[in-house]
């Protein structure tokens, strides 16, 4: 009697474990997260999280998605395709602009995941050396141009001490620079360790020195699901912070993931692990002398004729708000 009272046993449990499983899964809520780029490794706490089933763990069922850039982002965020973006600071101006969204939490702080990059072979060696060169960006108003000019200006040169030219892209700029028809660029870090890694390209500086306090990257939402729904938003931030915490002490899988969903080396992820494992936020939290920089840096790039007010920005709702 005793092996078939077992055996009953063991099959209920094993049905109440498949029960409880299929109800936590009927409970979760689905979520689509967009990153607005792919060679930005600070937004791969989505994946990992995703991966790792931190997300799950909090009810919440994510899709991500890779954007091109955050116009596309916006594009998504306004037609309701994504509930959640993950993108640079300055995109926190469309909400000023007219999208339906808001920022709910900063995610990465001072800039060291934007780097200048110049030619193996060039003659610049120190910052010195970048004073009246010509670097390339994206776009003209851009984040990176912003940057140009706010190291430029920290060097005495003024803001036009270092030229700039918009050509279009990362590979546009990187077959520029091998070229020798710029002197560098201004890109993300991830970037110019690849070139470093392929012997074409080489690294003069990072940008955290030049904007210590500040919010590099933030998480966006939909104003509908901010308001129709904070809960998701609460459990979503819970998870994303979460696997932050994991990442941190899990550097070598973290490494592992990462270098598979960026389609980068190991070795490029090991050193931006190292530089930047400490520029992720682990809270959140807004502060306020990162959201006046922005805030100046909007006008300074044309984007905005005035400086807008914080509400307008984000929402202090879900994380904290630092003076």
């Amino acid at each position: 009697m005793f092996p078939f009272a077992a055996l009953r046993l063991r099959a209920a449990l094993v049905a109440t474990s498949l029960l409880l499983a299929a109800l936590s899964a009927q409970a979760a809520d689905k979520l689509r997260a967009g990153k607005a780029i792919n060679v930005i490794w600070a937004m791969v706490p989505v994946d990992i999280g995703s991966e790792e089933g931190i997300f799950a763990k909090y009810g919440i069922d994510l899709e991500v998605s890779t954007l091109r850039g955050d116009a596309k982002l916006q594009q998504g965020l306004i037609a309701g395709s994504i509930d959640i973006g993950l993108a640079g600071g300055s995109s926190m101006v469309f909400a000023v602009k007219g999208s339906p969204i808001h920022g709910i939490a900063a995610i990465a702080g001072a800039p060291r995941n934007f780097s200048v990059t110049v030619a193996a072979d060039s003659s610049i060696k120190t910052v010195a050396d970048l004073k009246g060169r010509l670097l390339s960006v994206a776009t003209n108003g851009s984040f990176p141009e912003w940057l140009i000019k706010r190291l430029a200006t920290a060097e005495g040169w003024g803001s036009d001490g270092i030229r700039t030219i918009a050509l279009g892209g990362f590979e546009a700029s990187a077959s520029a620079m091998q070229t020798h028809q710029v002197d560098g660029f201004m890109g993300a870090t991830e970037a110019g360790l690849m070139l470093e890694e392929k012997h074409v390209g080489r690294i003069v500086t990072g940008m955290e020195k030049y904007l210590p306090r500040f919010h590099n990257h933030v998480l966006l939402a939909r104003d509908a699901l901010i308001n129709e729904h904070p809960d998701q938003v609460e459990r979503f931030l819970k998870a994303y912070f979460a696997t932050v915490a994991f990442m941190k002490a899990n550097r070598t899988k973290t490494i592992a993931i990462s270098a598979r969903v960026m389609n980068m080396s190991e070795a490029v992820m090991s050193k931006t692990y190292d530089d930047e494992i400490e520029m992720l936020s682990t809270d959140g939290a807004f502060d306020s002398e990162a959201i006046r920089i922005l805030k100046d840096s909007y006008v300074e790039m044309g984007l905005l004729p005035a400086t807008p007010k914080d509400e307008q920005l984000f929402t202090g709702k879900f994380v904290p708000v630092k003076p």
